[in-house]
């Protein structure tokens, strides 16, 4: 069965990038405009991984890893940030919120499946 991957971004351009590259490698994925809308379908559905941007409203990238990770069934589900921002102090501010990784966008498509196997297999 199918990977899903929770693609997280006020872009619907961007989403719609992500979800193409991940479905192409064989992932399925759902998508949400920002975090609030990812933690409903979060308590909806079982996902395997979540790619999230960091600039979003109602609840930004940090926000949403720390409210996942407060959830007993995502504790440990690997959480990546796909986001134009390359700063160290955000970098560490998204580690110590508990994301396991961080892209910088634009990014390739390659760069992207190749985490995605790494942290979901």
């Amino acid at each position: 069965m199918a990977k899903i991957i929770l693609t997280v971004d006020d872009s619907a351009s961007a989403r719609q990038l992500i979800a193409f590259t991940l479905e192409e490698a064989g992932f399925k994925t759902i998508q949400a405009e920002d975090g609030e809308q990812a933690l409903q379908i979060l308590s909806q559905n079982k996902i395997d991984a979540i790619i999230t941007d960091l600039n979003m409203p109602k609840i930004d990238g940090i926000e949403l890893i720390k409210k996942v990770r407060s959830l007993n069934d995502y504790k440990f589900t690997p959480i990546i940030m796909l986001t134009t921002e390359s700063q160290e102090e955000k970098k560490a501010q998204g580690k110590a919120a508990g994301a396991t990784g961080w892209i910088v966008k634009p990014f390739k498509p390659e760069q992207l499946i190749a985490v995605i196997y790494k942290v979901v297999g």
